[in-house]
């Protein structure tokens, strides 16, 4: 698909040049959706932790992603199932910092399963009483809990003293009441791999886990609108270095993010491209599927080079 195609099949909306075209002229690359197997859910950027390298730039009272509420979400749930829906996922921000979270979740497990990443600190952990209602709902309810490090004071450099500890305090009554959990973790550079999955199976034995829990590692992603340079993914990258499986691995190819800004719900392409409004595809589902996705953000990049993905949902495939 060339440029003039990738213009004519994108619903009206004013994306700037550099969606179409690197800067020295070349056509980007594009991934088209091949359907709708997940959609996230985006419920603020407001969290208790204040984290430096935040991907969102969360922070206590942050309001950059407005707080998405009960009413905003339902007709997202509704349309999502309609499209053939696999899984709804929720992300931040901490997501408990959302009031209406719990009620949000009551409402998508009654029709799939659902993802919540979460530092499971303390406003999960004032609500586990909440949660225990969501364990008699007809699919499961899967908490991912962010551990950036193995060793407390790596992650307790940046989240605050303390909160290693309380993370692991909440992954173990969550696992306790019989949800299943997983972890995300930065990658270490210079360590060696087994020894990093070694070293987090002894952190979680110590604290009464399952030693083998899922670990999804991520690179570095960088704040949001953040200026970093990296290779232009164009058509030519993306046909020669890439298949068309290889490219049904790409989150934009198969989900889909709901987010709420300046008052209203929009539909993006991804959980890792809301600070650049030409990712706000449309503001229903089935009609951000009709528009092919631009690898201009630099963390499209981290998509291409190093396989990042935020999905589970690909793990077990």
């Amino acid at each position: 698909m060339d440029t003039k195609d990738i213009r004519s099949s994108t619903p009206s909306m004013n994306r700037s040049d550099l969606w179409y075209r690197t800067p020295e002229g070349e056509s980007r690359g594009f991934i088209q959706a091949h359907g709708l197997e997940e959609v996230w859910f985006h419920t603020g950027t407001a969290c208790n932790l204040a984290c430096p390298f935040c991907l969102e730039g969360s922070k206590p009272g942050d309001n950059r992603l407005q707080l998405a509420r009960f009413d905003d979400v339902q007709p997202f749930i509704d349309e999502a199932v309609s499209l053939g829906v696999r899984q709804f996922s929720f992300t931040g921000g901490e997501p408990f910092i959302n009031k209406d979270i719990v009620r949000i979740l009551d409402a998508a497990l009654q029709y799939r399963p659902c993802l919540v990443l979460t530092n499971a600190t303390e406003p999960l952990i004032k609500r586990l009483y909440q949660l225990e209602s969501l364990l008699k709902r007809p699919h499961p309810l899967h908490f991912r809990v962010s551990l950036d490090h193995f060793d407390a004071m790596q992650h307790d450099q940046n989240r605050g003293p303390g909160m290693f500890a309380r993370a692991l305090e909440g992954m173990r009554r969550l696992y306790q009441k019989g949800f299943s959990l997983s972890i995300a973790s930065h990658v270490i550079p210079g360590m060696d791999a087994n020894e990093v999955a070694r070293r987090f199976s002894e952190i979680l034995e110590a604290a009464g886990l399952p030693g083998d829990l899922p670990r999804i590692e991520f690179p570095e992603f960088h704040p949001p609108a953040a200026n970093i340079i990296v290779p232009q993914i164009t058509t030519h990258c993306m046909t020669t270095y890439q298949t068309e499986k290889t490219r049904q691995q790409f989150m934009c190819s198969f989900s889909r993010m709901i987010v709420k800004i300046n008052g209203r719900m929009q539909v993006y392409a991804c959980t890792l491209v809301d600070d650049d409004p030409d990712y706000a595809l449309a503001e229903t589902l089935a009609e951000s599927l009709q528009v092919p996705v631009s690898m201009k953000h630099h963390r499209c990049y981290s998509c291409f080079r190093f396989g990042a993905s935020c999905s589970e949902l690909k793990l077990s495939e």
